[in-house]
């Protein structure tokens, strides 16, 4: 009735209301540890990051520069602290724009202006833990619309089931007595 959660209400009782704080996480210790214990203090591993780009190419990103750090001066370091320093250099790309395929192909061999030109049929099962059996999911799907037409659900899917359900998606979009019937 309050509408006060019931873990907080202890608080608003006693006249205790705790502010949420964001925490920032443990600070970065500024330094990182060779194989042989020596401490290493990050200073000089920008430096050697700024001496691995140098060279031709610089095609490495975070992920390669931890390797090649740890290869080329036996350093026991994370990719995350390579990523804050390579960001705290300004070293790291920009990420890869990924492009949207448009127009979507909704069918490869023919085009599709309208919807009930093409149906596409697919099977599907899944299991019923308590009675240790398999069901199937038999559907036809409208590929201009996206939309399922006709489905049966049922623990067997033979031919004559396939038949009935084509049957009636043809009699739920009205197609079964047209000259013009969609592809399936």
């Amino acid at each position: 009735m309050a509408q006060i959660p019931r873990s907080s209400y202890y608080y608003h009782k006693n006249g205790k209301v705790a502010e949420k704080k964001v925490s920032e996480g443990r600070p970065a210790p500024g330094y990182s540890y060779r194989e042989n214990g020596v401490r290493i203090a990050d200073e000089q591993i920008e430096e050697w990051l700024m001496e691995i780009i140098s060279g031709d190419g610089y095609n490495y990103g975070y992920r390669r520069l931890t390797l090649e750090l740890k290869r080329l001066h036996r350093l026991m370091i994370n990719k995350k602290k390579v990523y804050r320093l390579c960001k705290k250099l300004g070293l790291l790309r920009a990420q890869r724009k990924i492009k949207a395929k448009y127009p979507r192909k909704l069918a490869r061999n023919r085009v599709i202006t309208a919807s009930n030109q093409l149906f596409e049929g697919d099977i599907k099962y899944g299991y019923i833990a308590g009675e240790d059996r398999f069901f199937f999911i038999q559907s036809f799907i409208d590929v201009y619309d996206r939309s399922i037409v006709a489905y049966h659900i049922g623990l067997h899917c033979e031919a004559q089931d396939v038949v009935w359900t084509l049957q009636q998606a043809l009699l739920k979009r009205q197609l079964f007595d047209v000259s013009e019937k969609p592809v399936v």
